[in-house]
């Protein structure tokens, strides 16, 4: 049998603080039912007279002190109860989130080629919402209830075993019809949650792309989508809520029966003078609050199942293999790729290459689109592994280095920047967060950023908004180059970093990468080929290897594809409209 902590994906502080929520909730339960059998023992004594008998003002006085103190405790059993399941299980559920967050910045870039962004968000927020849920409104009472169940049965035992017989005979049945709907609950639930991540994936994608909808007149089509997704949602959450619902009634009308056989049995015992009518009375109160738990329970197994599904989900993600490595010695910032092979899924993209990225020095990688460029600066960064051959980076095979410590040897500047909602203080300080305010002021300037945050509303304490929407695409970009400054980093990688911009930006832009670029090795990823001309080394790749290498100079005089591919672009530049 799978454990708490295995259930519900749980650390073990989690799982210890679950495990204190379920034992605060039952003595809550318990001093509940302490209650009862003090207002049935009150009432026994008030029916005395009607039976012949005197009232014992000793025994009342007793269980009136005892019902006050009850009273009191109940109030602090309640209190603990509140903290120890509400408290405990918004931090375990913390603590889950933040595990998958974790887990997830350490996935291989492949994952997020089998997994969509949308996915990854419902795991995070929604799944993680519904254990939320279920360790605050359903583990802690479902179990308390059940000992509770348990202890109040085998109590009535000793006052008298037909009325507890009769009491809880038909509890076996409605659980039993509970159980056997697994399967479909299971079934229905995993529907409803497939749906659920598809309509989300719907409304981010229709979201992202909302620009391009309103410009080509996408509306009707996308729309539909959208409105399919919804409305399959929807109609998985109505047959969720309709079959467990039908389930749950059946069960609770089974067992509520058995209030009219505990009456009929208590009945036709009293009259023929075989029990007494304290625990007559003691039985007819218990089946009324003993089965407001039992039915909790049995509306709540349901709701159980359905968390369950989610945390299956969670396990699967927990499950993917992540990145792992050791803090290994690198001597120096060389970096080799030896008889390297890599593609995404069935298509190879790098193709048995070998070649030598040379320490302090500026090498450009250049080539047609779809030739591996970007694929081979994202290996050497352990972005991906390689499927066959190895990378070394100062000697060292990098597959074994912690991609973490890896990269702290890369300053990247990419081509698409991307910026959080927060100040331009602390989007910049990303490249070392424990960088001084002077710091970050000082890599501003370097990038070129301190022209345009100054004008800013309230300076470096200005908030971008959204991936920095109030931006133009120069000044995002700088922003990212002052990311690579602050960084510091011996290896600089600089992936299309100028390719989208107009010319007045390209030009600080440059200005800021020669500040940031001295004393490193430098890797351009360059689609202008222009702007590579003097640097000390170019490689040309073409379908995954390398097809040339050399400088400007020796690979314009072999005539090959480079020359052929820089005779295009400036070819390009004499185009005009008509």
């Amino acid at each position: 049998m799978k454990t708490l902590k295995e259930l519900f994906q749980l650390s073990d502080d989690a799982t210890k603080n679950l495990k204190s929520g379920i034992i605060a909730v039952t003595i809550t339960n318990l001093v509940t039912l302490l209650s009862v059998v003090v207002v049935v023992n009150l009432f026994s004594q008030l029916v005395k007279p009607l039976e012949g008998g005197e009232i014992s003002y000793r025994t009342m006085w007793f269980m009136l002190a005892l019902g006050i103190g009850l009273a009191v405790l109940l109030f602090f059993a309640s209190r603990n109860d509140y903290r120890k399941t509400y408290v405990s299980c918004y931090t375990a559920a913390q603590d889950s989130r933040l595990r998958i967050a974790e887990t997830v910045r350490q996935f291989p870039m492949s994952v997020f080629n089998s997994k969509s962004l949308a996915e990854i968000t419902t795991n995070m927020m929604g799944d993680c919402a519904s254990i939320e849920h279920s360790l605050s409104h359903i583990v802690p009472p479902l179990i308390a209830d059940i000992i509770s169940a348990t202890i109040v049965c085998v109590c009535l035992v000793f006052f008298d075993w037909r009325m507890a017989l009769s009491i809880f005979c038909t509890l076996p049945l409605a659980f039993l019809i509970i159980l056997a709907s697994k399967k479909l609950q299971r079934k229905v639930s995993g529907r409803q949650l497939a749906d659920k991540l598809k309509a989300s994936e719907k409304i981010q994608e229709y979201l992202e792309g909302v620009k391009i909808i309103k410009a080509c007149n996408l509306g009707g089509s996308k729309a539909g989508e959208l409105e399919k997704a919804l409305r399959d949602l929807r109609n998985s959450s109505i047959a969720l809520e309709m079959k467990t619902g039908v389930i749950i009634s059946v069960a609770q009308f089974v067992l509520q029966a058995g209030t009219g056989i505990t009456v009929y049995v208590g009945t036709m015992l009293i009259t023929k003078g075989e029990i007494n009518l304290l625990p007559l009375l003691l039985s007819l109160v218990v089946v009324c609050r003993v089965y407001g738990p039992i039915l909790s329970i049995l509306t709540l197994l349901p709701m159980l199942e359905h968390t369950l599904v989610s945390t299956g989900r969670i396990k699967n993600l927990l499950a993917v293999p992540v990145m792992t490595g050791r803090e290994l010695p690198i001597r120096d910032s060389e970096i080799r790729f030896e008889d390297v092979s890599f593609g995404y899924e069935d298509e190879k993209v790098i193709d048995h290459m070998s070649v030598v990225i040379p320490k302090n020095k500026v090498t450009a990688i250049v080539g047609p689109s779809g030739s591996g460029k970007s694929t081979m600066a994202r290996l050497m960064t352990r972005f991906w592994d390689v499927d066959s051959g190895r990378i070394l980076l100062g000697g060292t095979d990098i597959k074994e280095v912690d991609p973490e410590y890896l990269m702290s040897k890369f300053s990247i500047v990419f081509q698409d920047v991307t910026l959080f909602n927060d100040t331009v203080m602390n989007n910049i300080r990303i490249g070392n967060m424990d960088a001084t305010d002077e710091m970050v002021m000082a890599a501003a300037k370097a990038a070129q950023c301190d022209g345009f945050v100054q004008k800013m509303p309230d300076g470096y304490q200005t908030v971008l908004g959204e991936n920095g929407n109030t931006l133009s695409g120069g000044e995002r970009q700088r922003i990212s180059i002052a990311r690579a400054i602050l960084k510091d980093a011996p290896i600089i990688l600089l992936d299309e970093a100028t390719a989208s911009l107009d010319p007045e930006n390209e030009i600080q832009v440059q200005e800021a990468i020669t500040k940031m670029v001295e004393n490193k090795t430098v890797i351009v990823i360059a689609h202008k080929l222009s702007t590579i001309e003097d640097v000390d080394h170019i490689l040309v790749l073409d379908k995954g290897t390398v097809a040339e290498q050399g400088t400007h100079r020796e690979l314009m005089d072999k005539n090959g594809l480079y020359a052929r591919l820089y005779r295009l672009q400036e070819d390009s530049k004499k185009w005009k409209i008509a």
